[in-house]
């Protein structure tokens, strides 16, 4: 197993790649840590340990890995996560997506995460997607290699069987931990994995080698569609949005398949396919000043002017107003992101509205300014559509005050008459949305 896990390090990672463990503190991740301390070298090695907040041991867990963690001579990050506790997926996979949101966030720039899924972890996969009725993509099942937060994912035992990590921990003497919900037959990969599997075992001791077999020719088909998907993106994709006109001249398996390739693409686990047949009906055939919306787990999208976008997060509430000296940036929260003011040489605000202090407010309906260049006001709702502002964004687009005197618009307009007098060195707002606010035509 050490010249498995050795040759996967120096094949599937730059030279010298930095490693983290991803620690659960049982038999096959501290297999892992302590196989990946045998065998990394010069390359730098720590563990990260979750700890989801669900069962009542957590923290004597924590305690055990510490303990083994300073046996080793590794460095170990504990992080606590919470988990919804009414997520529509159900309690497994909000903490799988917990989990994962979590070492997303702590790997390093090229640094590589290891997992300790193995062969008996793929097989009971390829046989949970088939049961749901999964495509090529899912068929696949576990991904050795994959990018992932600022690094790299990597499953480096995905060969190895559970007994062959049994047999290595029992020969090494490593001490684990068992979680009782691993016995629990509730959740349906606890089910295949003590009832099923051991009696599809019995009438065919290569089933797992079978399964994996059958996932890597998925993979091969999966990368063959990708390669034609990748190249209908080039021309029909921009940023996080879709071209609607390029959309609706596939045939509708093909639309599918360049939606979830989009969706993947970008790190967003795409919805289930009858949802997403239903938006691909709605955002196809619905009428042009229609906005569906499709809003799953993993994200939205919306329709705009001939495009679907794609949001990672939901709007949210619009942010309540807020006094500001303009001192320091302004967090605005959610989409809204940031406001700060960055000095302007020429044709910037004058200073002087500084001195009784901003307001920072957002639009209610009935705004007008008269921006700088331009000879009469105009009704801020007529520029926002001129200018073609995302209408989820039309309500979070920061309006800068000073009493009843409306200065600036985000970054895009400036009051006329609120400007500093030629020569006069002035300041401007400089808007940091979290996504971006100007459709993509």
């Amino acid at each position: 197993m050490l010249n498995r896990l050795r040759d996967a390090l120096e094949r599937r990672l730059p030279p010298g790649a930095p490693l983290c463990i991803a620690w659960s503190g049982g038999r096959d991740s501290t297999v892992l840590l302590h196989a990946a301390a045998a065998v990394a070298g010069d390359r730098p090695l720590r563990a990260l340990h979750v700890d989801h907040g669900l069962q009542p041991e957590a923290a004597g867990w924590a305690r055990h890995c510490e303990e083994v963690a300073a046996e080793l001579g590794v460095d170990l990050r504990l992080r606590s996560v919470r988990v919804a506790a009414a997520d529509p997926a159900g309690r497994e996979a909000a903490a799988r997506r917990a989990r994962y949101r979590a070492f997303a966030e702590e790997l390093g720039a090229g640094e590589a995460l290891l997992t300790a899924h193995h062969l008996d972890d793929q097989h009971e996969t390829v046989l949970l997607r088939l049961l749901r009725g999964a495509g090529p993509d899912g068929l696949a099942g576990i991904r050795e290699l994959s990018r992932f937060g600022r690094g790299w994912l990597l499953r480096p035992l995905l060969g190895c069987s559970r007994r062959c990590l049994a047999d290595y921990a029992a020969a090494a003497g490593l001490r684990w931990i068992e979680d009782p919900s691993n016995a629990d037959l509730g959740p349906d990969r606890n089910y295949l994995r003590h009832e099923v599997i051991p009696r599809l075992r019995a009438r065919w001791p290569s089933a797992a080698q079978t399964a994996a077999r059958a996932a890597g020719f998925c993979a091969e088909a999966t990368a063959l569609l990708d390669c034609w998907a990748d190249g209908q993106l080039a021309t029909l994709a921009r940023g996080d949005s879709l071209s609607l006109h390029g959309l609706a001249a596939l045939e509708e398996p093909q639309q599918r398949l360049l939606l979830r390739r989009f969706l993947r693409a970008r790190g967003v686990r795409p919805p289930g396919e009858a949802r997403l047949r239903d938006a691909l009906r709605q955002f196809v055939g619905a009428r042009p000043d229609a906005a569906p919306v499709l809003d799953w787990a993993d994200g939205q999208l919306r329709r705009y002017r001939g495009r679907v976008y794609l949001l990672r997060e939901r709007p949210g509430a619009v942010p309540a107003p807020s006094d500001w000296d303009g001192r320091r940036p302004l967090e605005l929260g959610g989409l809204a992101g940031t406001l700060a003011l960055r000095a302007a040489p020429a044709g910037g605000l004058d200073r002087r509205w500084l001195d009784g202090g901003l307001q920072v407010r957002f639009r209610r309906g009935g705004e007008r300014i008269r921006p700088a260049g331009a000879r009469q006001h105009r009704r801020l709702k007529s520029l926002l559509q001129e200018v073609g502002v995302l209408p989820w964004m039309r309500a979070r687009l920061p309006l800068l005050y000073a009493g009843e005197q409306l200065l600036a618009v985000a970054g895009l307009w400036l009051a006329a008459d609120a400007l500093a007098p030629p020569g006069e060195a002035g300041f401007a707002p400089d808007w940091r949305p979290r996504v971006d606010y100007l459709a993509a035509d």
